[in-house]
């Protein structure tokens, strides 16, 4: 969306005059409208969520705390439940992770995983990982976004050297999404009170929406049944976690996430007609609550396209 700043006091003048009558007409305060004059992009984009969305759906039918869905083609937010509040990612964290490892790594360099790699994964040696086993990067992305593997995802983390937190950060940044946290690249609790990371629903969207763009040969595998890397003399294999979402029609890719603090959180890219995909988000629902309130927001979407 392109933005305009207002500088000329007559043009200012004239300008919140009009803001003003649209507010009346529409409903939204004056004052909301005016906040978004001559901000940045990211701020402006990120308060379009406060105005009135076209999906119809009482949120009291969501499991989830929080629900999105958002439209990357034109930047709308089409549906919204506590949208902008931050809540635990849990492996949602993993989109992110990614992000980060694929903006800074050129090539795809073999990964050796340390018995340190596996212990901060949080479940030492899951899928199979054992110290010592030398895999591709990108085997370990596919391992850590479709099977949601820990050690797959701590060891990609690995590659952008001990500060990794800090250059998911950046990354989130420069992507405006400067209210997400990241204390591990799993997305794993790190207490009974604290989450591994941090961010609202309509952040993961607009990051499910970038990753599904620019590394659709990542994301697109997220919808297969299962996933098979080579792991030196044997193959390791997993269930895709977002399995329950694989005969959704139009269904681009999906991460899933789930813990203690969290509950259950999913994203889903699904195209509501060729060519033009949406996003959906539900954040602190159930384990399996997750994909039925998935399935209830495409539903909608699907049934209320004319609104769009």
């Amino acid at each position: 969306m392109k933005q305009f700043r207002l500088t000329h006091p007559f043009i200012s003048a004239t300008g919140a005059l009009l803001l003003a009558v649209i507010a009346f007409v529409s409903g939204v305060t004056a004052v909301s409208l005016l906040s978004n004059v001559g901000a940045p992009a990211e701020t402006a984009i990120a308060a379009t969520a406060a105005f009135p969305a076209p999906l119809v759906l009482d949120p009291n039918t969501l499991l989830a705390k929080a629900a999105v869905v958002y439209d990357p083609t034109t930047g709308r937010i089409l549906y919204a439940k506590n949208s902008q509040t931050p809540l635990p990612l849990a492996s949602l964290t993993k989109l992110m992770t990614a992000t980060t490892v694929l903006t800074y790594n050129s090539g795809n360099p073999s990964v050796t995983i340390s018995p340190d790699e596996l212990l901060q994964g949080g479940d030492a040696g899951d899928l199979g990982f054992q110290a010592g086993d030398t895999i591709l990067l990108s085997n370990l992305l596919q391992m850590g976004l479709i099977a949601s593997s820990n050690n797959a995802m701590q060891a990609a983390a690995s590659t952008l050297g001990p500060e990794y937190l800090e250059t998911m950060k950046k990354t989130a940044d420069s992507l405006g999404l400067s209210d997400m946290q990241f204390y591990n690249p799993t997305g794993l609790d790190m207490s009974t009170t604290t989450a591994g990371a941090y961010g609202s629903a309509y952040d993961m969207a607009r990051l499910a929406a970038y990753f599904s763009e620019n590394y659709p040969q990542y994301f697109d595998l997220t919808t297969q049944s299962h996933v098979s890397i080579p792991d030196g003399n044997h193959t390791l294999t997993a269930a895709a976690t977002a399995v329950p979402l694989e005969n959704i029609p139009g269904l681009i890719g999906a991460k899933t996430g789930y813990t203690d603090l969290a509950g259950g959180n999913l994203v889903a890219v699904f195209d509501i007609e060729v060519g033009h995909p949406l996003v959906a988000v539900v954040l602190g629902s159930t384990e399996d609550g997750r994909f039925s309130d998935m399935q209830t927001l495409i539903q909608v979407a699907r049934a209320q396209t004319s609104s769009l």
